[in-house]
């Protein structure tokens, strides 16, 4: 098959590059105006501003005929028809198929998925509403107020970052926690938090058998046996399970009827959509976990139908394809400014990398490329105070996502809308600043405002100037809500398929995660025994040598 790089827009852009290169961001800016006007979309409330890149309208020609090229348009309709795009496992990847609000039939294997889906909705409903009306009792008869979710990746991570996005939309009188370590120290923390009498544990695992979820799960239930005399009829009132493994759930003690199903065409990185955000609709109720859904299934809609040139998801995605590949800036910053999303950073590591840290392409062959950039980031302030020295000054360059609403969650009040001015002002400093930078003469000016201090330290100059030319991306809303925090995340959901797909890769598996794993369980048994291991190579056996005569 032919490469990418093989492309007549691929090679187009590498002359492009040359050409625009040496050409500062601010200078775009000075040449166009409407600058603004001709690099940004709206959809909704939400603005999109990408004119902070080193793009002209010809880099995003050239982009877009990239994408056409990757066969773009092809492979979106494989993703939202169900086809098994994740060849490796023979699966399709539907998530979208768990935010259908038009509830059209999407076919897998002859059969609608949408009843079934349905009805896990419908079960979840009923099932959250008991808990949050308190119609769900604790074996004792006291209603809950603590719920553990159990879970690893996303199982964890979707339903903790939503559950704190959406504080302020949460049941004032249930408090979520969230374990996924397989380190004692996470369950034991979370369970001194907790009120055996009035704790509901959910736990995550499609087979329910991941070792660190089970491990976490088995000393919940010791815990809780412990508090009741080891009656095992107590589980059934503070376990239920989410789950595709109803034996094993069963021999665990936990009723069937409390068992959330959900399908292994649902990736553990897309599955806050399904059952696995359980903990999130007993946390905001139903109706705003419908809300969540209903905004990602308006970006679904959008990067299905949208024209290239107007698709937020994929005009994200070929401006990072052209900064990674083109530029080899191989890093990329989530930057959100608002405190509830300070888990985006984590939950964006593992959609992207999980999804494009490849090496093998659909074709079997090596990949010649980067595939993906490292992804990483902390809500704003707190990151201007730990590394945006390196962003704004240091050798790298690090394209850098700046997120934020207009409004407070919380209720304004002259202090509160204080604090949010502060802190829109410093997101729009940032983005300016990393663009603009400062020139010498410019710091000059500022240090020798009059003739006679010119010079005193001039050593400083230098020190105090910033070369700019640094890309951003500014993410604007009205406010963070269910139905705009669905939207983003399918924004960025799509925008890695798509990167995806020019880069020839399968974005679905995630094989890398298993080979470790599997050496662990070869570990392990070793761990177990007196004498000096000699299984494994030097450094090894040293290691696990070590470990044994120390504990």
């Amino acid at each position: 098959m032919t490469e990418i790089t093989d492309s007549k827009a691929w090679k187009k852009l590498v002359e492009h590059q040359k050409s625009i290169q040496a050409t500062h961001m601010r200078d775009l800016f000075n040449q166009d105006p409407n600058r603004f006007d001709n690099f940004h979309l709206n959809f909704q409330d939400l603005i999109v501003d990408f004119s902070k890149n080193k793009i002209n309208n010809h880099t995003l020609k050239l982009l877009m005929d990239l994408a056409r090229e990757a066969k773009l348009d092809d492979w979106r309709t494989k993703l939202f028809k169900g086809e098994k795009i994740n060849f490796t496992e023979n699966r399709a990847a539907l998530h979208t198929a768990l935010r259908n609000q038009s509830n059209h039939p999407i076919m897998i294997d002859g059969e609608d998925v949408m009843p079934k889906v349905n009805n896990v909705l419908d079960k979840m409903a009923k099932f959250s509403e008991d808990v949050r009306n308190g119609d769900w009792k604790g074996y004792s008869g006291k209603r809950i107020v603590t719920i553990v979710n159990i879970g690893i990746g996303g199982s964890d991570l979707g339903p903790a970052m939503v559950c704190k996005a959406l504080k302020s939309f949460g049941h004032p009188n249930l408090k979520p926690i969230f374990v996924s370590n397989v380190d004692g120290a996470d369950i034991s923390q979370a369970l001194e938090q907790c009120d055996p009498e009035t704790t509901l544990f959910i736990v995550a695992s499609k087979t329910f058998t991941t070792q660190e979820t089970m491990a976490n799960a088995s000393t919940a239930r010791q815990w809780l046996l412990n508090h009741f005399q080891g009656n095992t009829a107590s589980i059934k009132s503070h376990f239920v399970a989410v789950s595709t493994n109803a034996r094993v759930v069963k021999e665990f003690g936990i009723d069937t009827e409390n068992m959330f199903e959900f399908w292994d065409w649902v990736g553990g990185r897309y599955s806050l959509w399904s059952a696995i955000g359980l903990s999130i609709a007993v946390y905001l109720g139903m109706d705003h976990y419908r809300k969540l859904l209903a905004g990602a299934h308006e970006i679904d809609q959008h990067f299905l139908e949208t024209p290239l040139k107007k698709n937020i998801p994929v005009i994200l995605a070929m401006i990072g394809v052209w900064y990674i590949n083109f530029f080899n800036y191989n890093t990329h910053a989530i930057l959100p400014y608002d405190q509830g999303l300070s888990l985006l950073p984590p939950y964006l590591q593992q959609a992207d990398m999980e999804s494009n840290g490849k090496f093998v392409s659909r074709d079997d062959e090596y990949v010649s490329l980067h595939t993906g950039p490292v992804v990483w980031g902390e809500s704003g302030t707190n990151g201007q105070h730990a590394f945006y020295q390196l962003i704004h000054q240091g050798q790298d360059i690090i394209p850098s996502d700046f997120i934020i609403p207009m409004r407070s969650q919380y209720h304004p009040n002259s202090e509160a809308d204080l604090h949010h001015k502060i802190l829109f002002s410093n997101f729009i400093a940032q983005t300016r600043a990393l663009m603009m930078g400062k020139t010498e003469n410019e710091v000059r000016k500022e240090m020798f405002p009059t003739d006679e201090s010119y010079g005193k330290l001039e050593h400083l100059v230098r020190h105090k100037s910033f070369l700019g030319d640094r890309p951003s991306n500014s993410i604007i809303f009205n406010e963070l809500d269910p139905k705009t925090l669905g939207r983003l995340l399918a924004i960025y959901e799509h925008k890695i398929f798509v990167q995806g797909v020019v880069w020839n890769i399968n974005s679905f598996d995630q094989w890398g995660v298993e080979y470790g794993k599997q050496i662990a369980s070869m570990v392990l048994p070793e761990l177990s025994t007196t004498r000096a291991t000699e299984a494994f190579d030097s450094s090894t056996n040293n290691l696990i040598n070590n470990f044994k005569k120390n504990t």
